[in-house]
């Protein structure tokens, strides 16, 4: 299946448009080459131009799109109509793209992660065995120190050093994983039928935080498998970022309300009790949670 499969990697941005050139350029070194990579465009019309994009049609209206001149490039533009990013929204917009274009797999790859060389060859290669295509297939991923220069192909497989939370397969070897709250979105390849069986990621979310919890947990109540895919590395550019993630609070806490009344449980839980403890949220075991001395989210 490897050489015969149509890979599309799906990337959603606002922003962030230097690690979106390294990681244009991260596909372009792959030793599989993609289909197609869709970049979904979050309210931000200057990513054409980071893709070097040709003149385009209807840049900022749902669905419409545009090419770049490296010929596998395609931003799919999508307004922004809030404070927050629709971030599963915009997600679901790329696979439906992707897979309106004969995707037999899509790569979902964040914004600010390169590909390894071998990435879409080792996903495609777990997705072309029986056993594993009725599952989120899931690769390593490496957090990058910082590097003006930027990366090289070699410089980062002398960088890998994937995060200890995760599995790590060795290289070629898949392993079936039963935690999904190890999901992340910001790797990972999914068939048409997957995606079909899951329902693509819950709506009802926006902003960070909380919509790929639940999109795993959609899966593993849909009966869809987890595996890890040893070898299928990315690799996370440097940026700075706070713990707890003080500037996304408001967006944490709305999307726990409904990840709670999805799931009866609460999502991101490290981050609500660091919150909880510096008092600015109170929440409650039957699913209330506010900002401290607001009301709860409906």
């Amino acid at each position: 299946m490897t050489h015969g499969t149509t890979i599309v990697v799906v990337t959603v941005a606002a922003g962030r448009h230097d690690h979106l050139a390294a990681q244009i350029r991260g596909l372009a070194s792959s030793s599989l080459a993609p289909a197609e990579h869709i970049v979904v465009a979050m309210g931000d019309k200057k990513i054409a131009a980071v893709v070097g994009e040709k003149t385009g049609t209807g840049a900022n209206t749902d669905g419409s799109d545009t090419h770049g001149t490296d010929g596998l490039t395609r931003v799919v533009h999508t307004d922004v109509t809030g404070p927050s990013l629709p971030l599963a929204h915009a997600r679901n917009l790329g696979a439906r793209t992707a897979f309106s274009r004969g995707a037999d797999l899509v790569v979902f790859l964040d914004v600010d992660c390169i590909p390894g060389t071998d990435m879409l060859a080792r996903y495609a290669d777990a997705a072309s065995r029986p056993q594993h295509r009725r599952t989120l297939l899931c690769g390593p991923v490496t957090y990058l120190p910082p590097n003006p220069s930027g990366w090289t192909p070699t410089e980062l497989r002398a960088h890998t050093d994937p995060h200890p939370a995760r599995p790590n397969p060795s290289d070629g070897v898949v392993e079936t994983g039963s935690n999904y709250d190890l999901f992340w979105s910001l790797s990972f390849a999914v068939t048409p039928d997957t995606w079909d069986d899951i329902g693509g990621f819950f709506p009802g979310y926006s902003g960070y935080g909380g919509e790929d919890t639940d999109f795993a947990a959609t899966a593993h109540a849909a009966g869809i498998g987890l595996r890890w895919v040893g070898g299928a590395h990315a690799y996370h550019q440097h940026h700075p970022v706070s713990s707890p993630p003080l500037e996304h609070l408001d967006d944490i806490v709305r999307n726990s309300a409904v990840f709670h009344r999805r799931w009866n449980r609460w999502p991101m839980e490290g981050w609500l009790s660091e919150f909880e403890n510096r008092g600015l949220i109170t929440r409650t075991s039957s699913g209330d949670i506010r900002r401290t001395g607001e009301q709860p989210y409906p």
